[in-house]
């Protein structure tokens, strides 16, 4: 292993992440009631230019009236781009008027570090005047170009960055590709087109200890068309996908989470090199398969979900 390290920044269990338009009051209650992991009350994309300020405030609104904590869920906001004149009133609200009942601010369109950078240096003199004792960490959303080519340097920023999430459908326009529903697969490519960007985000987000999420898929009505791009995800190192609709919370829920029979597998192989080691080897042995160091990382991988799931119970 290298001399430089970055160990996770903060884990969250992160199977499922709700989007909610925040324009949308009956579906904002209908989240907090929920199995969604994590949510995120939306004031981009999913909400209309005349609506933002209505939805801003039922925002502000539902993180002060729902104990979003108490059942269990991580409370996330996505904020308008910086490229918007939104953005700067949703950050001095949201913070000024709820900042100690917000667990991240997502950030769209992350296209450089000094993205995060504005927003991270507001939050901070908001949450000082404030005297919140609470930290609201940031979540970069990687779905252009720009953000692509410099996925690395914004995974390195630090600050309050957790995460990273890939949005395929903006990606998708910012490359031009043609593509037939959001986050689905183009027949005429020999596989997934999306596999490139979900593999280089994810690279990226352990090397500099942070979680890695996938966006949405767009068909709801194909759930099988959403278990298929979760278990690519899940095969790469993804550790948790949106949900658009509540249908596919349960989707992610039980593909982001260790089968049980893994779950006893990886404890096995902790408890076999345990008696390998006592032995002074440093391999061994285990359903005829050989197993090592690099063997007892990952199972060490699927036991830290295995826990966080267990605790959130």
């Amino acid at each position: 292993m290298s001399h430089t390290i970055n160990h996770l920044r903060k884990l969250r269990l992160q199977r499922s992440e709700l989007a909610v338009p925040g324009s949308n009051p009956e579906m904002i209650e209908k989240a907090a009631n929920s199995e969604a992991d994590y949510i995120f009350l939306d004031i981009e994309d999913a909400v209309a230019p005349p609506d933002k300020e209505r939805a801003r405030a039922n925002i502000v609104q539902a993180l002060n009236q729902i104990d979003w904590r108490g059942r269990g869920k991580t409370i996330s906001v996505r904020i308008n781009g910086l490229d918007t004149h939104y953005m700067y009133r949703d950050v001095v609200d949201l913070m000024e008027q709820a900042g100690d009942r917000i667990d991240t601010l997502l950030v769209p369109k992350v296209g450089v570090p000094a993205d995060l950078y504005m927003v991270e240096a507001m939050v901070n003199q908001i949450e000082i005047a404030r005297g919140f004792k609470t930290r609201v960490g940031l979540e970069a959303l990687i779905e252009t170009a720009l953000g692509m080519a410099n996925v690395e340097a914004i995974a390195a920023f630090g600050g309050r960055l957790e995460a990273m999430h890939f949005g395929v459908a903006d990606y998708a326009a910012s490359l031009k590709a043609r593509t037939v529903n959001i986050g689905g697969l183009n027949p005429d490519y020999p596989g997934d087109q999306w596999h490139f960007g979900l593999s280089r985000m994810t690279v990226a987000c352990r090397a500099y200890g942070l979680r890695a999420i996938d966006g949405p898929f767009g068909d709801f009505s194909d759930p099988d068309g959403y278990k298929d791009a979760a278990r690519r995800a899940a095969a790469l190192g993804i550790e948790g996908k949106w949900a658009i609709h509540l249908s596919q919370i349960a989707l992610a829920n039980d593909i982001f989470s260790p089968p049980e029979k893994e779950v006893d597998r990886a404890r096995r192989i902790i408890d076999a090199l345990k008696v390998a080691e006592s032995q002074g080897k440093g391999a061994a042995s285990l359903d005829g398969k050989m197993i090592d160091a690099a063997s007892e990382r990952m199972a060490r991988n699927v036991l830290a979900t295995h826990d966080a799931i267990t605790a959130g119970r």
